[in-house]
């Protein structure tokens, strides 16, 4: 599917060449991004050229008038725009991660689905759970999503209650998950919000785990399994790995859905016992197809990452983040059987 346009005008040549730069350089981002410094050839460049989005500096608004574009949204420099009759506005002066997350935010309230960029074919799900504590689930997951994400378009989502992932990535936002399942439940899921509430780690994407642990509560494993499907298909990344957390019991149905099943264990008596009642639960209650896609793992628990400063680029580049590019060397658990 081609790229729809998004132009970018400002007074400042530097800034619109930067943003149109550094935007082009997120691959998922789904616009091509063009930077303008003259008025009369981006009017010329619109009659010619659909642009779905125009971002426009304030001083220049009125010049903008006669650019053809699908949604105008403007660039502040300090109070915020949007009220009523007002066209909408992010503030210039961010990262352009954050100004592309609040422009397909204003996007999406107004925008059709478009259609799949590959018909007939759908994400790669990759679940990772245990029924285990304090077993590297989720460094392990993020290790797997980043090492995936140098070749393919990843998401990662976390269905952890308390995951601690914003102090983490040191990042903290108005959107996360429970947005998902805000507007699943409304029928609203589209492309565009989607992409509006994510946020990036180097080339691994991820939205953010849900503000209060009752929304999850609320999501029935059916409910669960159905989004990750309907996120699947939308292909707008190759793979998503997802982190199941504690999910209980009701991870076996969710990890039906999934393409492969990373699961991993310990060896003390406890753990074993764990695992085997999860495995005997999900024969008993009519999902024994998903212990075929599970594949165990022995994590290497001497990799430490203790310093929070450093913590992601520890795990990448120490014990765990060796171990998974190994692994992925050899048959991963997705295309096993």
């Amino acid at each position: 599917m081609k790229k729809r346009i998004m132009a970018v005008f400002d007074v400042e040549p530097c800034y619109a060449d930067r943003l149109a730069e550094a935007a082009n350089q997120r691959e998922k981002v789904p616009f091509t991004v063009i930077a303008f410094t003259n008025m009369d050839k981006l009017t010329e460049f619109s009659m010619e050229n659909q642009v779905e989005i125009l971002l426009v500096d304030e001083k220049s608004r009125q010049a903008a008038s006669q650019v053809r574009a699908n949604q105008v949204v403007i660039l502040s420099e300090g109070e915020a725009l949007g009220g009523e009759g007002e066209l909408p506005g992010v503030y210039k002066y961010q990262s352009a991660d954050a100004i592309i997350r609040e422009v397909m935010a204003c996007y999406c309230t107004r925008t059709a689905e478009p259609a799949s960029s590959q018909v007939g074919s759908k994400s790669i799900l990759i679940g990772v759970y245990s029924p285990i504590n304090r077993c590297l689930k989720t460094s392990f997951s993020l290790v797997l999503g980043q090492v995936l994400a140098k070749d393919q378009q990843v998401l990662y989502l976390s269905l952890e209650d308390c995951s601690g992932l914003s102090k983490i990535m040191g990042q903290s936002g108005p959107g996360d998950f429970s947005d998902v399942l805000y507007y699943y439940s409304r029928g609203g899921l589209s492309w565009a919000r989607l992409k509006s509430l994510v946020y990036s780690w180097d080339r691994l994407d991820y939205i953010m785990p849900v503000r209060y642990p009752e929304d999850l509560c609320q999501v029935t494993a059916g409910e669960m399994a159905d989004l990750l499907v309907k996120l699947a298909g939308k292909r707008i990344y190759e793979v998503i790995v997802v982190d199941l957390g504690q999910f209980g019991k009701k991870a076996a149905e969710v990890l039906e859905v999934c393409d492969g099943v990373y699961m991993p264990v310990r060896q003390d008596l406890v753990s074993a016992a764990k695992v085997e009642e999860f495995e005997a639960y999900a024969a008993a209650s009519g999902h024994g197809g998903v212990l075929d896609k599970i594949r165990k793992l022995k994590l290497p628990y001497r990799s430490s990452a203790d310093n929070q400063r450093n913590y992601l680029e520890q795990l990448m580049w120490g014990e765990l983040g060796d171990y998974v590019r190994q692994m992925l060397k050899g048959k991963p658990a997705w295309r096993e059987g």
